[in-house]
């Protein structure tokens, strides 16, 4: 019975064997290279190019899988320096001639890998390490623990065709287990959670160096691989609306603009201030000469006064005496006398008259000096705007101390105006009365010697006697005046000192002041000619930062070969090598070895 079913298996096995061989001689038919299909063709071409480096950022490995879109099935040709090749797709064998590279094509996808050597990356990519402050290698950082520093650094490597580092967005991740690591702080870096993981993203714009760095406190210390993937920045830009940016920029140029003419009214109504304080200064100082001598005359005024009325009561007490007892001669001297003390008086009134023309000399120089100070109102708004203006604090701090000096001055200068312009009046009237006093004295004199030798001595030595009397008493009333008056010039002349110092610094403190406008002046005006076309500039830095990030009109090219066509994108994806711990191998059971064909046939029948 056994046998029987053995010779019907047999018999059924040969009657399906026939089949089996076509089926096989097919396929290897299809595997020697499909010598019915003719030239073919693609739409698109993708390269992937991948790498991998130490975990120190040295380049290992490096192999790029082709990707093509068949438009037309059949033999395709692909340039490349590979080493080796592979078909991903069928098992359809690639023929390869140094950087030739041909293949055939039946499905709409076509893959193929290619490995490179030799071959560098358009980055220059350097991965370090610190533990506690010391730099350590990768196997040394195994397993331990501390506060964690990863420096990550990327440049353009310049052997490489520049076109992938000018327009690529290089994207750098690590993914970090957080139960190796706390307190992750990654500077120009965002940090976020995937699951139990951490993950740390940097990213580097196209033309642009990257160093980045990561801290944390780590415990038994492993890391996985650190990605870099690199693609063309190609999204589109689209310029903002900077319309109303614009029309407030034009404000801020127009609000320069007014700042600067108002400056420049400012800076002019200084010089005119300056000015009208040198002015000031110059009147000051004749003025303050003219008291000095004032000052130093008084006392020589004073000691003259006071001989004059000495003599005066002198030759009133001699007149006392009995007219008996005086001669021809007494009478000679007391013309003599008279004569004299005219001409002190005359004198005396001369320099009063001096003295009135010259003080009013330097009160007029002084008048026009303060007259000459603007009495322009500048408000407390006003300087406030002025200090928000962004002009130099210290030049504005001194333009508003020298202004309110100047205006206080002003105003001081109005309050005693009026005394001021009393002692010219007073000094002339002081003049006047010393010349009617000198007149009268003169005339005495002259009455007296005419009639000398034809006068009643008597009659003529009492109404001398009683002119005489009349003259001292009116003198001494004069004489206490003068003494009045001189005390005062003393004490304006010491005063005025302490005036004219202000004055000096007022003048001092004004052309400095002058100095500063003209320089704020002259950075307002710079101010005002580099905002002037403010808009424009702003539009212009717009289109400028717009267009260097803006990589949406870039054409791909081939990473391994100028020679490939239609290559729609490239893209580049690197990997470092994790950091771990070797685990030990295990023992695998034992597979039971797989039966071949008879072997499962036979134990049919066993």
């Amino acid at each position: 019975m056994k046998l029987k079913r053995i010779i019907a298996v047999l018999m059924a096995f040969l009657l399906v064997m026939p089949s089996f061989l076509v089926s096989a001689e097919k396929n290897d038919s299809s595997s020697e290279g499909n010598q019915d299909l003719g030239e073919g063709s693609y739409s698109e071409k993708h390269e992937v190019v991948y790498a991998k480096l130490n975990a120190t950022g040295d380049q290992e490995e490096m192999y790029v899988v082709n990707n093509f879109n068949i438009k037309e099935p059949g033999e395709i040709v692909d340039y490349g320096p590979y080493t080796s090749v592979q078909n991903l797709t069928d098992l359809t064998k690639i023929k390869q001639d140094n950087s030739r590279i041909k293949l055939t094509a039946k499905e709409e996808e076509f893959y193929y890998q290619g490995d490179l050597e030799g071959q560098s990356l358009p980055w220059d990519i350097n991965v370090s390490y610190m533990l506690n402050g010391e730099a350590l290698s990768p196997e040394e950082l195994l397993g331990k623990d501390g506060k964690l520093k990863v420096q990550i650094e990327t440049a353009q490597n310049k052997e490489v065709n520049p076109l992938f580092y000018n327009n690529y967005l290089l994207q750098i991740t690590l993914q970090l287990d957080s139960k190796i690591y706390e307190n992750i702080k990654a500077s120009n870096g965002t940090v976020a959670n995937a699951g139990k993981d951490r993950r740390v993203t940097f990213t580097v714009m196209p033309e642009k160096q990257g160093s980045f760095t990561l801290t944390s406190d780590v415990t038994d210390f492993e890391m996985e691989s650190i990605e870099f993937a690199a693609v063309p920045s190609s999204m589109s830009i689209d310029k903002p609306d900077v319309g109303g940016m614009k029309k407030d920029m034009n404000s801020l140029s127009d609000a320069t603009s007014e700042i600067n003419q108002g400056v420049g009214e400012l800076q002019n109504g200084i010089a005119e201030l300056n000015n009208g304080v040198a002015s000031l200064y110059n009147g000051s100082a004749q003025y303050k000469n003219g008291i000095n001598e004032l000052s130093g005359g008084s006392s020589k005024l004073v000691d003259g006064s006071a001989s004059i009325q000495a003599s005066l009561q002198q030759m009133s007490e001699s007149l006392n005496k009995s007219s008996s007892d005086m001669n021809l001669s007494d009478f000679k001297k007391m013309e003599e006398g008279l004569r004299q003390l005219a001409g002190g008086l005359k004198e005396t009134e001369k320099g009063l008259t001096n003295l009135k023309d010259q003080y009013g000399k330097a009160q007029n120089a002084l008048s026009q000096s303060i007259d000459s100070i603007p009495t322009s109102d500048i408000t407390e708004k006003d300087i406030q705007a002025l200090y928000k203006s962004g002009a130099d604090q210290k030049v504005v701090d001194q333009l508003v101390e020298t202004y309110k000096a100047a205006q206080k001055t002003k105003k001081t200068y109005e309050n005693v105006k009026e005394a001021h312009n009393a002692v010219g009046p007073a000094l002339e009237k002081s003049a006047g009365s010393l010349n009617e006093m000198s007149a009268s004295l003169s005339t005495m004199a002259d009455n007296l010697g005419n009639n000398l030798e034809n006068m009643n001595v008597d009659e003529s030595m009492e109404e001398l006697k009683k002119g005489l009397q009349a003259l001292s008493s009116n003198y001494n009333d004069f004489h206490a005046g003068l003494k009045d008056y001189t005390n005062g010039v003393n004490e304006l002349s010491g005063s005025y000192q302490d005036i004219h110092g202000g004055i000096a610094e007022l003048t001092n403190g004004t052309q400095e002041l002058e100095n500063g406008a003209s320089e704020l002046h002259n950075g307002t005006s710079e101010l005002a000619s580099s905002t002037s076309d403010l808009p424009e500039q702003m539009q212009k830095e717009i289109d400028q930062m717009v267009n260097e990030y803006d990589k949406s009109d870039f054409d791909p090219v081939s990473f391994v070969s100028s020679k490939n066509e239609k290559v729609t994108s490239v893209q580049f994806v690197i990997k470092t090598k994790s950091i771990k711990k070797v685990e030990e191998e295990k023992e695998e059971p034992q597979k039971e070895e797989e039966k071949s064909f008879w072997d499962r046939l036979m134990a049919l029948f066993s």
